[in-house]
């Protein structure tokens, strides 16, 4: 039985979800194993419960999975897609190498049409490598030594596994830009020469597809717009979204008006499967739940999530601020831990060994994932806001990166370096504040001042955590005690900041997270601690 399709912005009918049981065995070397240790369920680490099998993988182990697939009925060319491996994969079908990638966190395909056996029938194989923190490649906060604001690691398949069937020529991308000043969306191809297809009129692309009197896509009216898109015989489904994101005179503007981002950090964790959602539902709850908080924007915390989760975020109206995973070296306190007690003062990021970015493969490795985000989630009408660098982790060069994404995406700001080591330029300043009250203070270079974390107030709910651990940046008693403290913190904090000036504000953070107990909700999500309308009435009042 399928489950819901993956890949919603170019959506075909024919399709295969291989998710569901597959084998899978751990070895330590690169030779295929003769014997399997048992079955895994994809799309779940084995790290995490739901996979079935809830063993760590060393980062000297090879994890291997196979199964078996059936595309006789598939008609033209057959491709194979997988979400997300953690961190390098290599495929074999029918014993004969489809590809490799790298990088855990963004999609890749494989053409395998000429790889099927007589009856188009394929034996999958792949084999995961994740080195974790060994090889500086971005991992986001996952550790080998979980505790604190470190997670339990993951390894392997983490996102779905699904192949289509295609024609010869097919759409293999598509770059939607909307453009409200003239009332139409840029719509390009790869390859060239696709048809878009709108209210019973044919455009060829690349094309300016006219769309008058359209409404614009807002947190409170997430008006979207189906269209389709055709070569040769080839056929998809796709949709866009009518709006605009700009700076203007320090504020952050929606479609030419400004917008204060009332924001929540979001993680992305479960206790289930880690990483990988229990299921769709999961996504739309988390989603619906910050709304029912108040809150119009979601920062999705260094991890990329399957298309799916944009896409909820897309048509249920929340803006994201879309972290890239951090990686790197070891970490120098200075740079890491200083700012927050007010030490270090700001560096320059070009010293690399001082920011654990000593390795220039690592760093090209950096950019290369960093594009493959961007140009994965394009053409999401929900992201606002790309954040390359949080807190110094890993970061090296900004204010270059920052041009570089600015150079890929001239219709979204770019918050260059989030908490600290800010180097200058750009359209925003980002601040984290949990230690001292927050006072507003316009930037000297004129930029918008975005609030980007503060907050962190926690709340043990016995029964509902995962550990006897607890992390947070404010205790407290009970949920009375939380919802005073809330209270206080944006009446005599926030309205104030947002009144003189503030862009932004995001609070740490929607759910709990392993030890951290700073949630709206707990880990296993079973016990929202305060009722939803006297948070919105609080976080929707400044």
């Amino acid at each position: 039985m399928k489950g819901e399709y993956p890949r919603p912005q170019l959506v075909r009918e024919q399709w295969w979800d291989l998710c569901g049981p597959w084998q899978y065995a751990v070895t330590g070397s690169d030779e295929r194993p003769a014997v399997w240790d048992g079955q895994i369920r994809v799309p779940f680490s084995p790290e995490a419960p739901a996979s079935g099998v809830e063993r760590t993988v060393g980062p000297d182990e090879r994890l291997w999975y196979r199964r078996d697939a059936d595309f006789s009925d598939a008609p033209g060319r057959v491709l194979l897609h997988f979400g997300a491996v953690d961190q390098r994969a290599e495929v074999w079908i029918n014993g004969r190498h489809a590809g490799a990638h790298t990088g855990g966190y963004t999609p890749f395909s494989f053409d395998i049409t000429d790889l099927l056996d007589s009856g188009r029938r394929a034996e999958i194989l792949v084999l995961c490598r994740d080195e974790t923190e060994r090889n500086g490649m971005a991992r986001g906060k996952q550790s080998t030594k979980r505790g604190g604001i470190w997670y339990t690691r993951q390894s392997g398949i983490w996102q779905s596994v699904w192949a289509e069937a295609v024609s010869e020529e097919h759409i293999e991308s598509l770059r939607i830009t909307p453009d409200i000043g003239r009332a139409a969306v840029r719509i390009e191809s790869e390859p060239p020469g696709a048809v878009v297809h709108f209210r019973g009129n044919t455009y060829p692309c690349p094309a300016d597809v006219p769309v008058p009197g359209f409404e614009p896509w807002s947190p409170e009216t997430p008006r979207l717009y189906d269209f389709s898109v055709t070569l040769g015989a080839d056929r998809a489904e796709s949709y866009f979204a009518m709006r605009s994101f700009s700076v203007e005179g320090g504020r952050l503007c929606l479609n030419g008006k400004p917008c204060f981002h009332n924001g929540v950090l979001d993680q992305g964790y479960n206790p289930q499967g880690l990483y990988t959602w229990p299921s769709d539902q999961a996504m739309i709850d988390d989603i619906t739940l910050a709304k029912s908080l108040g809150f119009n924007t979601i920062r999705k915390h260094v991890k990329v999530e399957p298309l799916r989760w944009y896409y909820h975020c897309d048509r249920l109206g929340m803006l994201v601020w879309q972290d890239m995973p951090s990686g790197g070296g070891p970490y120098n306190p200075v740079v890491i831990q200083g700012p927050v007690v007010g030490v270090g003062g700001r560096l320059r990021d070009g010293r690399y060994a001082l920011f654990g970015r000593r390795d220039a493969a690592g760093r090209a490795q950096f950019l290369a994932e960093l594009d493959e985000m961007i140009a994965t989630l394009y053409n999401c009408p929900c992201i606002a806001m790309w954040v390359p660098f949080n807190e110094g982790w890993g970061q090296f060069d900004a204010a270059a990166v920052r041009a570089h994404v600015e150079q890929l995406d001239p219709t979204r700001t770019v918050d260059h370096a989030s908490g600290w080591q800010d180097q200058g330029g750009g359209q925003v300043r980002s601040l984290h504040v949990y230690f001292r009250a927050y006072r507003y203070e316009p930037d000297r270079e004129g930029r918008a001042v975005l609030l980007s974390e503060f907050g962190g107030y926690d709340l043990r709910i016995e029964g509902h955590t995962f550990n006897d651990k607890e992390f947070g940046y404010n205790r407290c008693k009970d949920a009375a005690g939380l919802l005073e403290k809330l209270k206080k913190l944006y009446r005599e904090q926030i309205a104030p900041a947002k009144e003189q000036g503030l862009a932004a504000a995001v609070y740490t953070q929607l759910t709990d997270v392993e030890d951290e107990l700073n949630g709206f909700v707990t880990y296993d999500r079973a016990v929202v601690k305060l009722p939803p309308e006297q948070v919105r009435q609080i976080v929707g009042g400044i």
